[in-house]
């Protein structure tokens, strides 16, 4: 693998006048800004449904995109005038307006639904051929919104999928339907068109895709065999994670979990299906809670916390041989945080692909650290740090002075000179520097690490419900790199 570097940021945090990141020019822009700097990845998180907490990480659907970044500025004037689309724009800058950002574009592309003619609609049959995923999706929608409940609480003919009710429901709500069709046929022919412009542009679009779905999702409904369910199809055991360094109480994420042992004897179909869904999306793929493949942490559906949960044995390279028969050569990467044994270590090196290291985690006092910048091996991906840190000037902040001058002594900056943040904060450049010098092939910053910005533009505190996902940058953002120390050190170091 070549040597190459990436910057970290979500696409709902690209700058723009809608109140969230999109599809549309900010993003191209972005693009030629990091290609002109030597950066040869754009990392990105999720761009599926978003869940409770506005997170991408906890999606009503495993195939559906994200209609939030739908580019409304590049849809047609037939389709939607010039003042359609300016009464859709929000003063939010800083922040994304969720609330805001909802109501105005599905209000606008309703109203562009309602204005397709023939050839529009030839185009979205032609698309569903190649989408097997979106009459189910499609459908789920349109009951949710005719009941105004999630599927759980349905009548049972619908909740049980029986065929009369089925086909009743798929003729009464027509209209809805073919609705969330139009969004999703948006959604995927913009992204195919960005993915398209960044890679002309020299960069590789690196992707997320999280283990689990949503038990409310048309995923579960629809493939109830494929989930840990009882007889009622109610969760047997959820997903979660025992307390580790990212949350003490551990993390109850409540996700029903996956019925190995039917996927097993079907060829792990489903998934793999999923996987090469998201290989097509992206040109490289990270994989969430990775370990959960090899063992996983169920929680009683009952229990209160995340500590009342036990290891179980996952699919391990049952899974990954299946996808291999497939897909030999997908560039997949094990997201390896988190507690990590000698048996997940044994495990991802025999799947061959890359894991994770983070310069925070670094320092604990032992010289054995993987995180430690020369324990790294070549075919990993390292970071500063990852949305679901800190800023790395944030996070010198909050540490107590004995720890935070170790890490200072580590990186090589003064004990006077570290605290000034901004475009030629000291304690961040020395901190890429010890990143990009690594022997790791993959070198990844968050753009907030590239400016020298504190905890107030932090993505995500992982365990706390409300408020992440809202960092946005502006143009002027960028003003903040220091453009110059960013090419000398990437070509200084084999990375360009």
């Amino acid at each position: 693998m070549t040597r190459k570097a990436g910057v970290l940021l979500p696409i709902s945090s690209l700058p723009g006048e809608y109140g969230i990141g999109d599809f549309g020019r900010a993003a191209t822009f972005f693009a030629d800004f990091i290609a002109d700097l030597g950066f040869k990845i754009w990392q990105i998180l999720p761009i599926g449904m978003l869940g409770p907490g506005n997170s991408p990480y906890s999606g009503g659907s495993a195939f559906a995109g994200n209609y939030l970044f739908i580019d409304l500025e590049s849809l047609p004037e037939r389709l939607l005038n010039d003042s359609e689309k300016a009464s859709a724009k929000l003063a939010s800058t800083y922040k994304v307006d969720y609330f805001g950002v909802r109501n105005n574009k599905g209000r606008l592309l309703k109203l562009a639904y309602s204005r397709l003619n023939t050839d529009d609609f030839a185009a979205i049959e032609a698309f569903k051929k190649s989408h097997s995923w979106l009459e189910d999706y499609a459908l789920y929608m349109a009951i949710r919104d005719e009941k105004g409940t999630e599927w759980e609480n349905w009548e049972e003919p619908l909740r049980l999928r029986e065929k009369t009710a089925i086909a009743a429901a798929k003729d009464r709500l027509k209209a809805a339907v073919g609705y969330y069709e139009f969004e999703q046929y948006l959604f995927y022919t913009q992204w195919a068109a960005l993915k398209k412009a960044v890679n002309a542009r020299g960069i590789e679009i690196f992707g997320d895709m999280p283990i689990y779905v949503s038990y409310n999702s048309p995923d579960v409904w629809a493939h109830p065999e494929n989930f840990l369910l009882d007889k009622d199809r109610r969760p047997e055991k959820v997903a979660g994670v025992p307390p580790d360094y990212f949350s003490p109480e551990g993390q109850l994420w409540g996700n029903p979990l996956y019925n190995y042992k039917y996927m097993e004897k079907h060829g792990y179909n489903w998934f793999i299906t999923r996987i090469l869904h998201n290989l097509e999306l992206y040109d490289m793929l990270r994989i969430d809670h990775f370990r959960g493949f090899y063992e996983y942490w169920a929680v009683p559906s009952e229990a209160e916390s995340a500590k009342e949960g036990a290891w179980k044995k996952g699919p391990q390279m049952k899974l990954w041989k299946e996808l291999k028969k497939q897909k030999p050569d997908a560039k997949i990467v094990a997201e390896d945080l988190g507690i990590i044994d000698d048996g997940v270590r044994n495990y991802l090196q025999e799947t061959g692909f890359p894991g994770m290291r983070v310069l925070q985690f670094a320092f604990d006092g032992s010289k054995d650290n993987p995180h430690l910048p020369y324990n790294y091996d070549k075919n990993i991906v390292a970071y500063t740090a990852t949305h679901d840190n800190d800023t790395s000037l944030g996070w010198l902040y909050s540490l107590p002075g004995d720890a935070r001058d170790d890490v200072l002594d580590f990186i090589g900056v003064g004990a006077f000179e570290w605290g000034a943040g901004g475009k030629h904060c000291k304690s961040t450049q020395a901190m890429i520097k010890a990143i990009a010098v690594s022997s790791a092939d993959t070198a990844i910053f968050p753009l907030q690490d590239l400016t020298g910005y504190g905890s107030d533009t932090r993505i995500n505190i992982p365990g706390v419900p409300d408020g992440n996902w809202e960092y946005r940058i502006t143009l002027s953002t960028l003003e903040d790199i220091d453009s110059e120390f960013i090419r000398k050190t990437l070509n200084r170091f084999g990375r360009v």
